[in-house]
């Protein structure tokens, strides 16, 4: 009766057990933005974008330092984070949002809509994205673009240069997911 105790004992502990991961991460995502001026166009990058996915819930967070940001020109950056973003009193923009009829265990490319709440100069609007996902062995690519209103988060423009900023900022992003491994 010992020996087949042990037995079990020892096929517990050194099964492979295939279970998959519930939570991923992408330590560089990226986040670029691009806005349509008749006098300049004015777009930058971030590659230093966090994000987590938990498929057992099919929620994500995304968190960006502001400041990391990188654009063509230096007084562009300047400007972005001193007048408009205020990023030394609001250092982070974050997403946390569900994803509506995802399905994890699918192998290929889905199209779905994120619904969260996206916070960016101290301001919270709830939002819908769509996003394209696609899993490849077990690897998880977050892609797609939105809108933006700058009012909507309230970036104070002066009067002189509003006719210069678009109205509406157009935001791509691109996620890729490995797994979170504590």
């Amino acid at each position: 009766m010992n020996k087949v105790i042990i037995l079990i004992f020892l096929l517990i502990n050194f099964a492979d057990f295939e279970t998959k991961p519930d939570q991923f991460i992408a330590r560089q995502g990226q986040i670029s933005f691009f806005s349509y001026t008749s006098v300049e166009n004015i777009e930058a990058k971030n590659n230093q974008v966090l994000s987590i996915i938990d498929l057992s819930k099919n929620e994500i967070a995304i968190s960006m330092l502001m400041n990391a940001f990188i654009f063509k020109k230096s007084l562009m950056h300047e400007h972005f984070n001193e007048s408009y973003i205020e990023s030394d009193l609001h250092p982070k923009a974050t997403f946390e949002g569900k994803i509506k009829d995802f399905d994890p265990l699918m192998d290929g490319v889905q199209t779905r809509m994120i619904a969260g709440e996206l916070t960016i100069h101290g301001i919270t609007k709830e939002v819908e994205i769509k996003a394209t996902i696609e899993n490849t062995e077990g690897k998880y690519l977050f892609t797609g673009d939105f809108e933006v209103a700058v009012k909507d988060f309230d970036i104070k423009i002066p009067p002189i240069l509003a006719p210069n900023i678009a109205k509406n900022i157009s935001i791509t992003f691109r996620f890729e997911y490995q797994p979170y491994e504590k």
